[in-house]
């Protein structure tokens, strides 16, 4: 018995600890240093009309400088890799959707996650091979969950059947106006996302994996695998201007 209790308390212990860790900022509050934009219509690494800008400490999507909207769906991508961690956004929707801009877009922004490279996005392409954390603001006329996932170039499952449904919402409450709402994914690979919206948790997944286009398959054909374990994040642009702040990491263990 002695023996049983020293190892459950040793494996206890053990996860305890992988739970254990660091938040990292990987926004500076400064400048984009550390992330790369990809627009429509333009290589990587060019922010057309300055819509990825750092102002009163906020990383903005920003349309200031536009005149109408164009399809120019853009993303901002963080330089490195992840495959196991929680992260942890404060997000806003502030002022009113460009011109020209979806009606479905209207306060709808969002994190990617496991999301292919901006360097093998072809130039008009709309959206990475990702997982989409959909971010959406309340319309003020009935309710609008946030914390919602899409698909593009993906598919999941979910309670062991595969998801092939672009969009799914999530069981959150909605958050109307301009207040800060808080976010947190956890990501354990390939086995299970969880989306946390203020704390509660509104949906969950696994087994992401590559699927449902041509690009998304030649990704899986070049990757050799079309199970998705880790990748890139990058935020969102899609005509509603939306802030971005404590955009923070912790890496946790398998």
């Amino acid at each position: 018995m002695k023996t049983l209790l020293t190892t459950a308390f040793a494996l206890i212990t053990c996860f305890a600890s992988a739970e254990e860790g660091k938040w990292e900022s990987l926004f500076n509050g400064k400048d984009l240093t550390g992330w790369t934009p990809k627009i429509r219509g333009c290589k990587a690494g060019e922010n057309f009309q300055n819509t990825f800008r750092v102002k009163n400490g906020v990383l903005a999507v920003d349309y200031s400088d536009y005149k109408q909207w164009e399809n120019r769906f853009g993303h901002l991508f963080y330089a490195k890799k992840y495959s196991n961690y929680r992260l942890r956004v404060e997000y806003r929707f502030t002022g009113e959707q460009l011109k020209g801009g979806p009606g479905w877009a209207f306060r709808n922004s969002g994190v990617m996650i496991h999301s292919e490279s901006p360097e093998t996005m072809e130039i008009g392409q709309d959206f990475p091979a990702s997982l989409e954390v959909q971010i959406l603001g309340g319309t003020g006329n009935g309710e609008r969950t946030t914390g919602n996932l899409c698909t593009p170039g993906t598919h999941v499952e979910i309670d062991g059947k595969l998801e092939t449904r672009h969009c799914i919402s999530s069981k959150s409450k909605t958050f109307n106006g301009d207040q800060w709402v808080t976010i947190e994914v956890e990501v354990r690979g390939n086995t299970l996302i969880r989306h946390i919206i203020n704390g509660e948790e509104v949906m969950s997944y696994s087994k992401p994996q590559l699927g449902g286009d041509a690009h998304a398959e030649q990704l899986a054909k070049l990757a050799e695998s079309k199970m998705l374990s880790e990748g890139y994040l990058c935020l969102q642009s899609e005509s509603h201007p939306v802030e971005f702040r404590k955009i923070e990491i912790m890496e946790i263990k398998p």
